[in-house]
């Protein structure tokens, strides 16, 4: 189990700032202009090999059914099979199965020691690559000293409330506060795990490298340093990022990340090794050398992005405060087109999305996350076929 010393620092500086609150009503937590001092090289981008056809630049989303309704304040999502979604409840600390096929909900069980704030509770979810064979599913939640990582074994075949194992803490020691926790995990084509991380209201940590908030980590599945990251003995992958909650790979393996601006423009950026993404000293494109520039942004009170997903040569971009779900044409890992945005306002606020596989994604509304005006079905999963 992997501790970092320096992130006992980080999150004492952290809690310093826990009273700081988002005063937009998203998660981007807008607050006085940025200063810090620090910087760091980009590292090169890796070279763009041909990806599959361009799409066209203009797509269409269909809202094929509504999966399921009445969840509580949903965050992370994961697909232990065809048939099935887990999805966790970031303020309840439980994770429930959804039947695709007729909606019927079940809870799996409780995480033990999920510590329920502001931003903070059981966030992200994500399945061993060898789930078939080991069962693992990893968490990333707040605990009432830091964010931390665990896996559980998911047991199917025991009573409903009881199908999760013991947690195992994997990583521990990412800042925590009210706001800006990140939390979205994902294992990459390596086998590897990527996490979103915050950096936890204190802005200085992004540019920080002993620090782990406002980072893109890099663990094996045990919760070591990756081998062949940017920097010796370091889980960091990339860095100078605010709150980073999307994490999703294209068709040909390359990381793409969504991120919270604070009052100018949130951005969705192609992840790079050792790349530093320029927050607290910039914030969406700013042209500078030192800096990685987002490959699309947006005015704040249009996205506040959480989820994001890869799907027929597209992102999708699941926004909080814009209530819409952004469509972002690739050709490499560059935009081809202008983002293009749909269901706006139709279902509230988006908190995830997920590729369901060819053209059809799942999409998780986020309406009773205690800044939203929640609906009758509130939360939901709906099916969608895009293109």
């Amino acid at each position: 189990m992997r501790r970092p010393t320096a992130a006992a620092a980080a999150l004492t500086a952290s809690a310093l700032l826990l009273t700081a609150g988002c005063s937009s009503g998203d998660e981007g937590g807008r607050g006085p202009s940025p200063t810090s001092t620090s910087s760091g090289a980009a590292a090169p981008s890796p070279s763009a090999s041909p990806g599959p056809r361009t799409p066209p630049a203009k797509g269409s989303v269909e809202v094929v059914r509504t999966v399921a309704t009445g969840l509580k304040s949903p965050w992370g999502v994961a697909a232990p099979s065809d048939d099935a979604l887990l999805v966790a409840s970031r303020d309840e600390g439980t994770i429930t199965r959804i039947d695709t096929r007729n909606g019927k909900k079940t809870e799996v069980g409780e995480v033990p020691g999920v510590s329920p704030e502001g931003e903070g509770g059981l966030l992200g979810l994500a399945l061993s690559p060898g789930f078939s064979s080991d069962h693992y599913l990893y968490a990333y939640f707040t605990s009432a000293s830091d964010n931390r990582i665990v896996r559980m074994l998911y047991r199917p075949d025991r009573p409903a409330g009881e199908q999760l194992g013991e947690p195992d803490t994997v990583f521990r020691g990412i800042p925590k506060a009210f706001v800006h926790n990140g939390g979205r995990i994902a294992f990459g084509p390596d086998k590897l795990l990527y996490v979103g991380t915050g950096e936890a209201g204190d802005r200085p940590l992004a540019q920080d490298r002993e620090s782990l908030g406002g980072k893109i980590l890099r663990l094996t599945p045990e919760g070591e340093p990756a081998p062949g990251n940017p920097f010796p003995d370091s889980p960091v992958f990339s860095w100078g990022h605010r709150n980073v909650q999307g994490l999703a790979f294209d068709g040909k393996q390359r990381l793409f990340a969504a991120e919270f601006g604070q009052d100018t423009w949130d951005e969705v950026n192609q992840i790079v090794p050792g790349g530093n993404y320029g927050w607290p000293e910039q914030e969406g494109k700013g042209g500078g050398p030192e800096f990685r520039d987002p490959l699309a942004q947006w005015r704040t009170e249009d996205a506040s992005p959480s989820g994001l997903a890869y799907a027929e040569g597209s992102l999708w971009l699941a926004g909080l405060r814009g209530e819409r779900l952004w469509r972002i044409p690739l050709d490499g890992t560059k935009a081809s087109a202008k983002p293009q945005s749909f269901l706006e306002g139709k279902y509230g606020r988006l908190r995830t999305v997920l590729a369901a596989g060819g053209d059809r994604l799942w999409l998780v509304t986020s309406n009773t996350d205690t800044r939203g005006e929640p609906r009758k079905g509130d939360d939901r999963v709906l099916e969608l076929r895009v293109t």
